[in-house]
């Protein structure tokens, strides 16, 4: 769905599904699933066009509530953080932009981050408005990220990821673990977890599975390369984690540990290393590799 709101800054205006529910009009729907925003607030971005439907039409402080639809609005944020690494272009063409995503920056806007987001950066920087990406990196892991410049070769790219045609490799620095044989393959079943943000292994029929071996050992930790054949969420740090050797400055596996902050000097001790696919349109191959090291 085209968004009808252009470009802010580099970020789009984001998208809101509306579901079947009891509101009288848009404005109380809003107020209830937002009550982080304060109602004044809302007022002015109707008052100033800043609310529409699909077809660019401008919804106003009474307009009716109406399910099923989508609207679209731009978010704001009081105050952001600055995150100080800089992202690093690898390679671009016509199609394709790989870049080097630094520690602690999403990819995306969302939650706190809007501006401080390697997506808004690069539109900011002169990359084009149609820039999209092509998978998923967490915003504590760092490494090879791949974007999408052209609309008319997106969906031709991002089916490698869909067709599973895309090797991935990690590297991981964790604690050393004597008591397992390596080379080794670690499958399991990985679902939503307590909280919602966390996965979690469970009995069942695997649905992931990652291969790791070791690289070097250095002083009671180790670092090594893992390759996961599926792309589950998480599905790397939990496999450490379950195997006795989480991952060095993991805030979420086993345990959880909360900061109000970033410890910007405790990154996640996990990097996307390289990105290796055969080009859909070319058919040679395509490798992207990480300058970055743990």
């Amino acid at each position: 769905m085209k968004n009808p709101l252009p470009l802010i800054d580099g970020v789009a205006a984001s998208r809101q599904w509306l579901p079947a529910g009891r509101w009288a009009t848009l404005l109380e729907f809003l107020q209830e699933r937002f009550p982080h925003i304060p109602n004044s607030r809302w007022l002015t971005r109707l008052a100033q066009g800043q609310v529409v439907e699909a077809n660019g039409c401008r919804l106003q402080v009474d307009s009716p509530y109406q399910a099923g639809r989508y609207i679209f609005y731009y978010r704001e944020l009081k105050t952001e953080n600055n995150i100080p690494f800089v992202e690093q272009i690898l390679y671009q063409d016509e199609h394709l932009l790989a870049v080097d995503k630094p520690h602690f920056l999403p990819v995306q806007p969302a939650g706190r981050f809007l501006q401080e987001t390697l997506l808004v950066r690069l539109r900011n920087s002169g990359q084009p408005e149609e820039l999209t990406p092509l998978h998923r990196l967490d915003r504590e892991t760092a490494g090879v990220m791949l974007f999408s410049r052209n609309p008319a070769t997106r969906g031709i790219y991002a089916s490698l990821w869909q067709k599973r045609q895309v090797c991935k490799v990690y590297e991981a620095l964790a604690p050393t673990q004597t008591g397992l044989t390596w080379p080794l393959t670690r499958r399991s079943r990985i679902i939503t977890g307590e909280p919602f943000f966390r996965m979690q292994e469970v009995e069942g029929t695997p649905n992931s599975e990652t291969t790791i071996e070791v690289i070097e050992a250095r002083n009671g930790v180790t670092l090594y390369r893992a390759q996961p054949i599926t792309g589950r969420k998480h599905q790397i740090r939990l496999h450490f984690a379950a195997l006795g050797m989480p991952l060095v400055n993991d805030k979420l596996y086993p345990e959880i540990s909360f900061a109000a902050d970033d410890d910007f000097s405790r990154p996640l001790k996990l990097l996307a290393k390289t990105v290796s696919f055969q080009d859909p349109l070319t058919l040679q191959a395509r490798s992207f590799t990480s300058k970055q090291t743990l």
